[in-house]
């Protein structure tokens, strides 16, 4: 457990990109309101998660953790969430029978609210307001009132989170997530992407090993394995005062967790010595993420790891790194060597996403599709010749068929973005490149098997 804490500690410590309340009584309160709700989850899945992420960080499996850039009160709807989980299930079924090992599923989802943005405000013609923060903390709308920070929407992400939950939770075991279903999580829309035809072909595969092994006595009713997943949520740790208000001590080991999620990070923005986002997340149990990107240098990274892990418990750190597909080869080595030469013991995960984003000439915000497998391809590369575990990769995806992404198998222009161009925030993977990604992804995670099997020989 972490010495001179406590949930409130980093209160005295630097607060960046949190809002200003100008109602400080209200904002009293609502935390007051939520530390008597309900945990969202539970200390046994905080730990579980642990536990798989730390076969993630010795080689022996594939950490995938992707969802919206940021979830919103306007889009909550069942289908938008069970699109989105079956996409996941699609990429995850695609990892595991491409490169036989197991996969870790972490949804940025039920919490991925709170945002941190490169400016206090924005311009539209004439008019400044303050940026939208997400939706926990202010409205999207560019008026003055909805960009006024509002406490009570803590209460209402609270709400939101929960039922998201619900739903996932009974979507990965009440028998949506079994494996004779995988021919149904096939999206509509993403027929017309040349991956659906490969994937069909997979899960033809699939079937006949299922066929396999109930012939000789092994089916979902007697392998729970089978008719179920494992499924576990995160966010960005950003609102603290959200964070702190959901943190509750464990009554079996009297450890401190934040039940709003099974794994929180913090961003490239708030990692920084004296950060009151590091001194939260340092005393809390959950399994922690961090970005690293151009900015972070070596001994600081490894100042933050004996901050955050200093016990140096497997499965308890994810480094996720987020370069640009031009950076990643000269900037992401450095990193990896120092953390080796100290010992450790990390999930390595890659981020293509945050540092890929271009103006398009039309305007609209967009990360092609190219650059992104190109930072992939970059963080597998320096990872094969540091002889260190690619772990794992994180983006930003949904199950809608939205068209923020360039590029793809299915051609998506910059003349296409206006056409369903839906996100709060940044610009997401839709189905079928989110599909695609996978299959390169398991090519290259076979290459990496297959050149650690030539240097073992």
């Amino acid at each position: 457990m972490a010495t001179n804490w406590n949930a409130n500690s980093w209160r005295a410590a630097e607060a960046k990109h949190l809002p200003t309340y100008p109602d400080a009584a209200k904002l009293a309160h609502v935390e007051e309101t939520l530390t008597r709700f309900p945990p969202l989850v539970f200390a046994g899945e905080a730990r579980a998660l642990k536990a798989d992420l730390a076969e993630v960080s010795a080689g022996k499996s594939f950490l995938l953790q992707g969802g919206d850039c940021a979830e919103s009160f306007a889009e909550f709807h069942p289908n938008n969430i069970r699109d989105t989980f079956r996409v996941l299930l699609q990429m995850a079924v695609v990892l595991t029978f491409a490169s036989k090992q197991p996969v870790v599923k972490v949804g940025r989802m039920a919490g991925q609210f709170a945002k941190p943005r490169s400016s206090p405000v924005e311009k539209i013609g004439d008019v400044e307001l303050p940026s939208y923060l997400g939706d926990n903390i202010n409205g999207i709308e560019f008026t003055p009132e909805s960009r006024i920070p509002d406490p009570e929407r803590m209460l209402r992400a609270y709400s939101q989170a929960a039922a998201t939950l619900n739903l996932l939770r009974a979507f990965s075991t009440g028998g949506y997530a079994n494996l004779r279903q995988v021919h149904q999580w096939t999206l509509d829309h993403i027929g017309k992407s040349p991956w659906a035809a490969k994937f069909s072909e997979m899960a033809d595969k699939i079937g006949e090993s299922l066929d396999f092994m109930e012939a000789c006595g092994v089916n979902p009713a007697t392998v729970p394995q089978l008719q179920g997943t494992k499924f576990y949520t995160s966010h960005e740790a950003l609102l603290l005062q959200y964070e702190q208000a959901m943190t509750r001590q464990d009554s079996l080991t009297g450890q401190w967790y934040d039940t709003s999620a099974h794994m929180l990070w913090i961003g490239d923005r708030t990692r920084f010595e004296g950060s009151a986002h590091v001194e939260f997340l340092r005393g809390v149990g959950n399994p922690i993420g961090m970005k690293c990107g151009p900015s972070l240098a070596p001994d600081a990274l490894l100042r933050m790891l004996d901050t955050l892990n200093p016990g140096r418990e497997p499965g308890r750190m994810t480094l996720i790194s987020r370069f640009g597909h031009d950076k990643v080869e000269a900037g992401l080595p450095p990193l990896v060597r120092a953390v080796s030469r100290e010992g450790h013991p990390v999930v390595w995960s890659c981020d293509p996403m945050h540092g890929n984003v271009i103006k398009a000439d039309n305007g609209y915000k967009t990360r092609p599709f190219d650059r992104i497998l190109s930072e992939v391809k970059g963080f597998f590369a320096v990872h094969r010749a540091e002889g260190t575990h690619a772990g794992g990769i994180h983006i930003e995806m949904t199950g809608q068929d939205v068209t923020e992404c360039t590029g793809g198998a299915v051609g998506l222009t910059q003349d296409s973005l206006a056409d369903r161009y839906h996100t709060h925030c940044d610009p997401r993977l839709n189905a079928a490149q989110s599909i695609e990604l996978a299959f390169l992804l398991a090519e290259a995670i076979n290459l990496e098997r297959a050149e650690r099997k030539a240097e073992a020989a």
